[in-house]
């Protein structure tokens, strides 16, 4: 596979088949498939209707996406307006093969091009590849947070 044919691009709404496919996939690593409850539909409505609350940029190799990453703007009262990096995803047959790095970078710039004082994520401390992946790209790890949150009820 060579680096300069892959393809870094903003998501459309015809791919979002191949992102949910990717969802699933992270879900299933992470051991967590029985969590997944979101749907093409909802992904379509949130992402792509009237007020859209996410961006998409896909990796493509070959005319197949093969990555995905999902962003959305938050704020924080010390630092300003931030991007956060909800998901990062790879196929497995194409990890560590330069797809994240590209990922990363145009997600990184499109932070940049938004005016966000930085870039935010999660990574499970048991995800070692991605602990690493993120600490080659200077992201700075806080052990002093708890996530916390609350489902609501529907």
């Amino acid at each position: 596979m060579k680096y300069n044919l892959i393809k870094i691009r903003e998501g459309r709404v015809e791919d979002l088949t191949n992102v949910f496919n990717l969802i699933k996939e992270l879900a299933k690593y992470e051991n967590a498939l029985h969590s997944v409850k979101i749907n093409i539909e909802t992904l379509t409505k949130d992402g792509y209707g009237e007020n859209p609350q996410f961006k998409i940029f896909v990796a493509e190799y070959d005319s197949k996406l093969i990555g995905m990453g999902l962003v959305y703007f938050r704020y924080s009262t010390w630092k300003g307006k931030r991007l956060y990096l909800e998901d990062l995803i790879v196929n497995k047959k194409y990890r560590r093969k330069e797809v994240g790095k590209k990922l990363l970078e145009k997600i990184i710039n499109y932070g940049k091009r938004n005016s966000c004082s930085g870039l935010m994520l999660q990574v499970l401390d048991w995800n070692e590849i991605g602990i690493n992946f993120y600490k080659k790209h200077d992201f700075q790890f806080d052990n002093q947070w708890l996530n916390c949150y609350l489902d609501f009820k529907k």
